[in-house]
């Protein structure tokens, strides 16, 4: 038996011919294999984030796990319990010659509306998206590799300016729905809507026979007002922040500069309609018994003196809160502009929906009131917030506030980055539904046994 002390001998007889396991130069090999791991590994992490932040660096939320936030490298990071780690998507978007019926969608019975005069309004955001998912690197032109479909339409808009009626646009929709394969083949799920107004889905009267399974992008969560039900499911629908006006989403480019708090004005305002809605006639009523607290001014829309864009933002950041009643539905633009002049939104919508919630931790950038509780307790309530949490909260608003903005892909954040993680935590492998069959090779056939290769329009909708 050896020592304990003894060392293991290599193995062969002659180790002291034996060459060092280890040489000098497999030493540098070895530490610069390291040194090149480390380096790619960080370039890709880099690689894979989706959004990046030129604001400011402090955390939205730093204890929660789930939420978006700003890193040390000035990165807006996506949690991978919300989004994941990068955008692995396939979209096709219909174009408006394949499709019978979708350019009247798109341009109206005469195709005479062009689409730059839909642009403007609540109603700018179903022309944003089509534009920007036209240029997007995640679209495909093969209808086979793609995750999902997109049908463009500016419905909203045709109707606005008269290019269809309710009447038309239903049959509209229904012919269009008719000629797509793939839509009868999902049964619609797989396939995305955009209905950017207050009336949401209710747009296309029949939504919930053809389109109730279908992905609805709208900034309407709740018109159970004026409806029996509400076209939103937050399990398969997506509300999307609504259009700013891009003079004050744009870096550098902004109408109207925010003011320091030492020089507003007022301590709230809300800047809008009556429109006989009881929480806006509260805050009208409010504003008479206290005027050097609360601005609201009688705004015209029309006429020689139409309250101009510049005016309604010089406005609006006057006051170091901006209160966001429920109007006609239950979201609100005000809510979107407010981050742009940095005053404090206050929600007064007991329904209202609000995008990305799964990111966004809405109690550090806002205030939401209980709209039948408006009164002189709100104005105390809001008189009684330090200055200082409220700088903290519009610092934590500006944080975020580029996912409100629909810019280009090639920006670092904004609307169309969110929106396309919302819509990969909608892909499925597998497409069926009740008038979808498979067999035993693997086709995909209807009722009938026809393949599904096969299949011709006019088709039976699911």
């Amino acid at each position: 038996m050896g020592s304990v002390n003894n060392k293991a001998r290599p193995f062969g007889g002659h180790h002291h011919h034996q060459q060092p396991l280890c040489t000098r130069t497999h030493q540098i090999g070895a530490l610069l294999l390291v040194a090149a791991t480390f380096f790619f590994t960080s370039l890709f992490d880099r690689s894979f984030r989706p959004c990046a932040s030129h604001f400011s660096t402090v955390d939205l939320i730093p204890t929660s796990r789930s939420s978006v936030h700003v890193s040390d490298g000035r990165d807006l990071l996506w949690p991978h319990r919300g989004y994941g780690p990068h955008l692995d998507l396939k979209i096709y978007v219909y174009d408006d010659s394949e499709i019978d019926g979708l350019k009247a969608l798109m341009h109206g019975r005469d195709g005479t509306i062009d689409s730059s005069t839909c642009l403007k309004g609540q109603w700018g955001t179903q022309v944003k998206i089509h534009r920007l998912l036209l240029k997007s690197r995640f679209r495909t032109r093969k209808k086979e590799e793609a995750d999902l479909f997109f049908v463009p339409a500016y419905a909203k808009c045709v109707r606005m300016m008269g290019g269809l009626n309710d009447k038309e646009i239903n049959q509209t929709y229904v012919k269009v729905l008719s000629q797509m394969p793939y839509f009868r083949r999902s049964g619609g799920r797989d396939h995305i809507f955009v209905f950017p107004s207050g009336a949401g889905a209710h747009l296309f009267r029949s939504w919930a026979t053809y389109i109730n399974r279908s992905i609805i992008l709208t900034p309407e969560g709740d018109r159970t007002d004026k409806k029996d039900t509400s076209a939103f499911n937050t399990w398969k629908d997506i509300i999307i922040p609504g259009n700013v006006e891009d003079g004050m989403t744009t870096n550098g480019a902004t109408l109207v500069h925010p003011l320091p708090l030492s020089k507003r004005k007022f301590l709230a305002n809300y800047l809008g309609r009556a429109q006989g809605k009881v929480g806006r006639l509260k805050l009208i009523e409010l504003s008479k018994q206290f005027p050097d607290k609360l601005e609201c001014p009688e705004l015209k829309f029309s006429g020689p003196d139409k309250l101009g864009r510049i005016d309604y933002f010089e406005h609006l950041r006057n006051a170091k809160f901006c209160l966001a009643p429920r109007g006609e539905s239950s979201w609100t633009l005000r809510f979107y502009e407010a981050f742009f002049v940095e005053c404090v939104p206050v929600i007064l919508s007991d329904q209202v929906e609000l995008p990305f919630q799964n990111v966004v931790d809405y109690t550090q950038i806002s205030i939401k009131w209980p709209s039948t509780r408006i009164g002189p307790e709100l104005l105390q309530y809001l008189e009684s917030i330090p200055d200082e949490n409220i700088e903290g909260m519009i610092s934590r608003g500006r944080q975020v506030r580029c996912l409100w903005a629909y810019a280009s892909e090639s920006a670092s954040c904004s609307a169309m980055h969110a929106i396309l993680w919302e819509l990969q935590r909608k892909v499925r492998l597998f497409h069926q539904s009740t008038e979808t069959f498979w067999l035993h090779n693997g086709s995909v056939v209807n009722r009938n046994l026809v393949q599904f290769s096969d299949w011709r329009p006019p088709m039976p909708l699911p």
